[in-house]
Parts: C-alpha cells; structure tokens; sequence
C-alpha cells in the first residue's frame, strides 16, 4: 500500500563539502521540492549541477548541512546512520548509473541480495519474488545469468528489479540510460515505467538524457530548484 502524503519533501536542504583552507564548497541550496506519492518526477541539468548530490541527501547515503528531507512521513535528516540504512533498504529502491551489481553471483541471486538486507519480504518468499521481477522485466529465461554474460540492457533490467525488490514506495534512478544506446534505452525504460506505475511508486529519476525527458508528470531544471552560493558538484 502507498503511504499517504508526499512521497518526499525537501525544505530549506543545503548540502556544502569542505575545500582547502577549511573552507566550504556550497554545491546544494533547495527551498523547497516535493515528490508527490504514486508520481514520476524528472530532474534535469547541466552536469556538475547537483543532481546526483540530490539523489543522496533524499536517500540518505549522506546527509545535508541544513535543512530537513521527509521520505514517507519519515524524517531522514533526524536519524542515525545506522537507522537510515535500514530505512533505505526497506523504504527506498536506488537504480545506479553504473549498475552496481556483484559479478560472482546470477542476476537471480544479485536481486535475491538486496532483500536479505531488509524485514519487508519473508525469506520463503525471496526466490519467487525476485524471479517474478526478472519475469516481468524480460529476464525470466536469464535468471542464471551472471552480470558478463548479459548484455548492458539486461543488466540494467537486473538493477531495475533489485531497486524494487524489497516493494519500496520511492524508487530514485540516476541516470538510468545513460550507458544504453537509444533504442535500449526507451526499452527498457518503457519497462520500468510500466512496473513502478502498476506498483504504485513514486520515481524520481536525475537525467540529462533526451530519451528520458517527456517521461515524467513533471519535468524540473536543477537551476530552478537549486541556488548555491557557488557552483555545484
């Protein structure tokens, strides 16, 4: 079930990153952003405008300099670290630029890892789980299939189902085409519209790629939303 009320809220969210001297880098300054619940956001933006930076303050692989970041009525900003990897691991499904996946292990096992790491799936049901979002990526006849042996398309399809393994209500994609050539790209990317949407989620996806632009309820520029003091990162 969705959890009611904004799927993510940024208020007042600086991020700055120290430099030589002692001094500070600000690279994130955002009012305010909200990501409705059961929607697909796109950002946009130069590169070096913060978007990735973004990503992780709402995942909370880091944490801001000011500001709060509420995911799900939960807010991030005011947990511990130990806390908010839990919370990520249950609450929020991250599909990485790079793919990120373990090359000794099949893509069965790959998507069967990530809910070993969270409460939300029961272990009996991991295996039929992760068979049926490699299925319904494409992928059910390459379950065995370790990350060499599949083609970077397929591999993206098995970091798209790891995302949504444990059934998070936010899933964030960086740059989620940017490795793909253009007709794998919207093939996959239709796929991964359709899964989230039919799921309910809320997406929010950081991308300059024009394949992924129009795809979105709304489109932001990052020079709308972000106005640090000095040049982003």
């Amino acid at each position: 079930m969705t959890p009611a009320g904004p799927a993510v809220t940024l208020r007042r969210v600086t991020k700055s990153f120290p430099i030589a001297d002692g001094r500070q880098l600000p690279v994130l300054d955002v009012e305010h952003l909200e990501l409705a619940a059961a929607s697909c956001m796109v950002i946009t933006g130069r590169s070096g405008s913060g978007k990735t930076t973004l990503l992780n303050l709402v995942a909370g692989v880091s944490v801001p300099t000011g500001g709060t970041i509420v995911v799900h009525g939960t807010e991030i900003t005011a947990l511990p670290e130990s806390q908010r990897d839990r919370f990520r691991s249950e609450q929020i499904g991250y599909v990485f630029q790079t793919f990120n996946l373990l090359p000794a292990f099949s893509a069965l096992e790959n998507v069967m890892l990530a809910m070993m790491f969270a409460r939300t799936i029961p272990r009996r049901q991991q295996r039929a789980r992760a068979s049926a979002l490699l299925g319904r990526l494409g992928l059910g006849a390459r379950l065995a299939h370790r990350p060499a042996q599949l083609s970077r398309g397929e591999q993206q399809r098995v970091a798209i189902a790891r995302a949504l393994a444990n059934d998070p209500p936010l899933i964030l994609a960086d740059e989620p085409c940017s490795s793909l050539d253009a007709s794998t790209a919207r093939e996959v990317l239709a796929v991964f519209l359709a899964v989230c949407r039919g799921e309910g989620k809320a997406l929010l996806i950081v991308s300059h790629d024009e394949v992924v632009l129009g795809t979105g309820d709304r489109l932001l520029d990052m020079a709308d939303v972000n106005t640090p003091a000095g040049e982003g990162a």
